[in-house]
């Protein structure tokens, strides 16, 4: 070790035993190679990502009225399992079924007429229709309805 007496009179043995060498790197011309940097914020990312995250800000820097903020609550998995197992005992019948069940109610009984069973409606516009009508019991949405502003009513 060498010991450097300053003016003080103290040794600076603090600069002289270091434990990490100083080593200054030459960003120049021929000189060393520029670190890696992030660069995700200059990337120009895909259409539908753009479009997603400018809605994501929009819905962080607007008031959300009621009527919309409903469709940012949706079911957890195990209710929509529910769900679905509920609506699907409420399916349409297909054109094989329906022939079957007129083809039986027309050998039973001749003269009165029976009701149709009872299954799901869909389509937006009767849909709508059977909410203004006061018809509709219960209605499910997607949660992925783009824009909203169809099913809002």
């Amino acid at each position: 070790k060498k010991v450097v007496v300053g003016a003080g009179g103290k040794a600076d043995e603090a600069k002289q035993s270091s434990l990490f060498k100083k080593c200054p790197r030459n960003f120049r011309i021929g000189g060393d190679i520029q670190p890696k940097r992030n660069l995700t914020r200059f990337v120009k990312w895909p259409k539908y990502i753009r479009i997603q995250r400018q809605k994501r800000v929009l819905f962080k820097r607007l008031k959300v009225p009621p009527t919309i903020n409903q469709f940012t609550q949706t079911l957890q998995k195990n209710q929509a399992a529910n769900l679905i197992k509920l609506l699907a005992k409420y399916s349409p019948e297909n054109r094989q079924e329906k022939k079957l069940r007129l083809k039986s109610e027309a050998e039973a009984a001749k003269d009165k007429k029976t009701e149709k069973p009872i299954h799901l409606k869909f389509g937006l516009n009767h849909v709508t229709t059977l909410v203004e009508e006061e018809k509709a019991k219960l209605v499910v949405i997607a949660h992925d309805v783009d824009p909203v502003e169809l099913v809002i009513f």
